[in-house]
C-alpha cells in the first residue's frame, strides 16, 4: 500500500499552517481522506494541491521565504546550515524522499523542511542547526 501524509506532515512540507490547510479542504483546493479521524492525503492528492496555481505560488512564497530568512539572519548565535536539494525524479521518487524528510524532521528540534513538487523536480529546503541538517543529510545519502 502507498504511504499517506497526514495534516501534520503535510504542514511540514509547506509551511502552512495545519489551520490553513483546513481551510484548503473546505475550499475543495487540498483533497484528502479522513480516516478514524485523521486526514490523510495520497502522493497524488499532494502532487494535485501543490499544482494548483493559487497554492503553486503560496509554495514558492514560502520557499523563498526560507532559504532569504536564512541568508539575512546575520547575527547567528550557532553554527547553521542551508541544504537546497533540486531532484529530477518521478512521483513515486518524490513520495519516498518527501516521506524520509518527514520522518527525519520527528527527532529534529532545531532544523526546518519544506518540500516543493514541479514539473518533475522535488525540491528539498533543509535548514537549521548545522549539526542536525547535516545528520539527516547523512542519513538521506546512506539510506
Amino acid at each position: 500500500m502507498d504511504r499517506t501524509y497526514n495534516l501534520n506532515e503535510v504542514a511540514l512540507m509547506t509551511g502552512f499552517t495545519t489551520r490553513t490547510l483546513r481551510n484548503y479542504l473546505n475550499q475543495g483546493l487540498l483533497k484528502g481522506e479522513k480516516v478514524d479521524g485523521i486526514w490523510q492525503f495520497s502522493a497524488e492528492e499532494l502532487d494535485g494541491f501543490f499544482n494548483e496555481p493559487f497554492v503553486k505560488e503560496g509554495l514558492r512564497i514560502k520557499r523563498s521565504s526560507a532559504v532569504f530568512d536564512f541568508m539575512s539572519d546575520l547575527n547567528k548565535k550557532s553554527g547553521r546550515a542551508c541544504v537546497v536539494l533540486d531532484l529530477p525524479v518521478s512521483v513515486k521518487e518524490g513520495n519516498e524522499i518527501s516521506k524520509f524528510f518527514c520522518d527525519q524532521m520527528q527527532d529534529a528540534r532545531d532544523a526546518v523542511f519544506n518540500f516543493g513538487w514541479n514539473n518533475g523536480v522535488a525540491r528539498i529546503i533543509l535548514t537549521g542547526d548545522e549539526t542536525q541538517v547535516a545528520n539527516i543529510m547523512k542519513a538521506y545519502y546512506s539510506r
